[in-house]
Parts: C-alpha cells; sequence; structure tokens
C-alpha cells in the first residue's frame, strides 16, 4: 500500500511471493506467501521472541530464516493510520497527493505535513450509475513510517512495503470467489473487529469495530449480547452504505473469520441479516504449511490478516 511512499527499499531478492512480517511487543511474526494460481501456498510460519529495545534481537532469527533472499512487507497497526474515504478530486494523475493531502487536512489530529499519505482507488466501472467516485486515503505519522523503517533496516530485512490490516483483508476476501457479488468480511483479532466489503479484489468498503475477539470470548450472557448487538448494528450500516453508494454491485454473502467461543455470534448475525453468512476457514483458501493444519480458530485469526499481506499482488503499471 504504501510502497510508493517508501520507494523501493528492498532490492529484487530471489524467492517468490512475500514475506510477510509482523513485529509485536514481545514476539516476530514470519509468514511466507507463494503465489500459486487459485491456491496461494503459504511456505512457512514463524514466530520468535525479540526485544524492541534491542535492534539485533532478530538477527539470529533472520539469519535462521534467510530473510535477505525475500521482499518484505508489513502492517501498520490500527492505532498507528487512518483510512479515510474521500471525494476522488478531479486533478492530473500527478497532481492526486497534493489534492488528497489538502482535502483530510482537518481530517487528522495533527498537522498535514507530518503525514506519509497513500490513496487507493475504490473504481467505478465505466458507464455504472453511481453519484461520484470515491478512493481511500491512508495517512500515517511520518515519525511512524520512518520508525518501521529503521527498525527493518537495523534487523537487516529488505522492507519494500509499508500495508494496513485494511487491504490485507481484501486479499483474503479476494479468494473467496465473488461471481459478480461482493463479498463482505468481518474479523476478530486482538485489535478489535473489521469489516470490509470486496468487489472484484477491489476494497469498496472498510469499518473499524471497536470489539475484540477477547471481548467476545470473555463476556457474560447480558454483556454478550450488548456487543452482538454493536456488531450487528455496524454490519447493517455497512450493507446499507454500500447499497446506497455502489449500485453497480450485489451484496453476495457475509463471511465471518475465525472465532473462538463466540457465544454465538453467527447464529445472531444470520438472524438478523437477509445475507447468507459463512465461516472463513484459511484452510480452505490457501495451501498452509504442516504446522499450521492443527491451527486453532485463535491461532487462524492471528495469523489471517499477515497471511493476507503476503498475499499482496502488484498490479503493473499503465
Amino acid at each position: 500500500m504504501l510502497s510508493s511512499l517508501l520507494g523501493r527499499l528492498g532490492r529484487r531478492t530471489g524467492s517468490a511471493g512475500w514475506l510477510a512480517v509482523e513485529l509485536g511487543a514481545e514476539t516476530a511474526s514470519f509468514a511466507h506467501v507463494v503465489p500459486n494460481g487459485a491456491r496461494p501456498v503459504v511456505e512457512f510460519v514463524e514466530e520468535r521472541p525479540w526485544n524492541p529495545a534491542d535492534v539485533k534481537s532478530l538477527e539470529q532469527a533472520c539469519r535462521d530464516l534467510g530473510v535477505k533472499r525475500f521482499r518484505c512487507t508489513t502492517l501498520l497497526r490500527p492505532e498507528d493510520y487512518q483510512i479515510l474515504l474521500v471525494e476522488a478530486p478531479a486533478v492530473k494523475p500527478e497532481e492526486l497527493k497534493s489534492a488528497v493531502r489538502w482535502r483530510i487536512k482537518d481530517m487528522l489530529d495533527y498537522h498535514v505535513d507530518d503525514a506519509t499519505i497513500d490513496v487507493l482507488d475504490v473504481p467505478v466501472p465505466a458507464g455504472a450509475a453511481s453519484r461520484a467516485h470515491y478512493m481511500y486515503t491512508v495517512a500515517a505519522r511520518n515519525e511512524t513510517i520512518r520508525g518501521t523503517v529503521e527498525r527493518f533496516t537495523a534487523a537487516g530485512m529488505p522492507l519494500a512495503v509499508i500495508d494496513i490490516p485494511d487491504t490485507a483483508q481484501r486479499n483474503v476476501a479476494a479468494l473467496l470467489g465473488t461471481e459478480q457479488r461482493a463479498v463482505v468480511t468481518l474479523t476478530f483479532d486482538a485489535n478489535g473487529g473489521l469489516i470490509t466489503v470486496t468487489f472484484n479484489g477491489e476494497l469498496y468498503l472498510s469499518r473499524r469495530l471497536d470489539v475484540s475477539a477477547a471481548q467476545l470470548a470473555s463476556a457474560d450472557d447480558d454483556a454478550r449480547v450488548r456487543l452482538f448487538d454493536r456488531v450487528l448494528v455496524e454490519t447493517q450500516r455497512s450493507l446499507d452504505h454500500c447499497e446506497r453508494t455502489y449500485p453497480f454491485f450485489a451484496l453476495g454473502r457475509l463471511v465471518v473469520g475465525p472465532l473462538s467461543g463466540d457465544g454465538g455470534l453467527r447464529e445472531h448475525l444470520a438472524a438478523n441479516l437477509y445475507l447468507p453468512l459463512e465461516a472463513l476457514d484459511l484452510q480452505h483458501l490457501v495451501e498452509l504449511p504442516a504446522a499450521a493444519q492443527s491451527w486453532t480458530p485463535v491461532e487462524q485469526a492471528k495469523w489471517l490478516k499477515l497471511i493476507g499481506a503476503g498475499l499482496r499482488v502488484e498490479k503493473k503499471a499503465l
């Protein structure tokens, strides 16, 4: 997503696909994903301890995994960026980012000059009836981007792209096959919930929910009902927004990501929404390594977006 902001930091490497890396508070997670037609292959997943205060703490893991063979990508945390839907400025391509920067300057809680931005088009098919042409703008503080690059550089990892969970989830949804209908995907992890709508491989909606997987698993009966209703309301709002804004596609189904101890969330949504609902299982979409065959729903949820980052497909420039 933010590769244009970084330039080509990593040289072209020999190994196919992407090595997606997440640097957590105490562990570093690695997932190597290789395209393979309709069923990509996750060559390996690894988790290693690391100390953010010690820039050399990943050196051994990097040597063991041979990370210099790969193009690396990573994901920003939700609190490290904003994704804003704006009407696309009617300007020349070379003037787009400047125009978007001016348009979002009052939407940020810091000065726009301190922001690194990128744009993600929300395409409208030729001849389609639509009131406006929109695009997503992703904004992150310059210091956040700089710090991310410095951590990877210090560890000797060739970082090529900084991405976001929203597009990683879109990459997973693009594997579901839609028959010209959009897929609504709802997932939960330690960072909260995320609703995306994907059509023809493009992201048309992204909405964050302040409901985490841990909350769904640990809430008592009364609290769980309230959480279910919050998720239902936000999901319905998302469906309504898409139907009003994008009349050129129909919504096909709601796919809910792996959950543990959801206490009936899927049943609650299925009973109150008109879309057919199904569970998302990574094993049906990608070829997982042997070590991942016995993943619990919690483990699938943990790795889903990192694997989604590794599913990145670069479009050829026109």
